[in-house]
């Protein structure tokens, strides 16, 4: 009988996540991978030749600073979470909402921008890359800019406090890692260019 209750000791718990968080990491790990395929392709097929030389867009440099400074007020949202100060709470999520909306318009006007200087996705195969890197990514940064507004209702609806967490702290992971990803990808466009 002792012996059974030493090894119950022993026994370690397991680690525990919720199951919502730990199918956003395993979403975000599919989305890396999706991305390093995209970006070796891009450095793989760039060394075959036939490669359209341009600049990049200066409004890549603008929305990067939109991007940045969107992850630090959801930051500061975060911590007013965990404090319960609700407004702001509520300030921080309406600007990481309001600089998440500008940063896709941003986005927008980089492509306008590609087209003014001649660089459209069918054609030559830079451009193709740029599009589907910018594409792809605004397509994920709208669903995060959804989620940051499900979480912006909810802190309305006194859902989200230092007891109630769980959607929070998702939204600010999958946020900062959008906006991780884009600096990824810009710098990446600036070194390979």
């Amino acid at each position: 009988m002792e012996k059974e209750l030493k090894y119950i000791d022993l026994v370690e718990q397991p680690i525990s996540m919720h199951p919502k968080k730990f199918a956003l990491w395993l979403f975000m790990v599919t989305v890396v991978m999706i991305f390093a395929a995209l970006t070796s392709a891009y450095i793989v097929r760039q060394a075959e030749g036939n490669w359209l030389e341009y600049d990049l867009p200066q409004v890549f440099w603008f929305t990067s600073g939109v991007v940045v400074l969107s992850s630090l007020f959801l930051h500061w949202a975060y911590i007013s979470a965990k404090k319960d100060n609700l407004s702001q709470l509520r300030i921080g999520m309406s600007m990481a909402v309001l600089l998440g909306i500008v940063f896709l318009v941003g986005q927008w006007y980089s492509w306008v921008a590609l087209v003014d200087r001649q660089v459209f996705f069918v054609g030559n195969p830079s451009g193709s890359f740029l599009y589907v890197f910018t594409g792809l990514h605004a397509v994920h940064l709208i669903s995060g800019v959804i989620f940051l507004i499900i979480v912006l209702i909810s802190s309305f609806r006194y859902k989200v406090h230092s007891q109630a967490m769980n959607t929070m702290e998702m939204a600010t992971s999958y946020w900062h890692f959008l906006g991780g990803l884009w600096i990824y990808l810009f710098m990446f466009l600036l070194l390979n260019h």
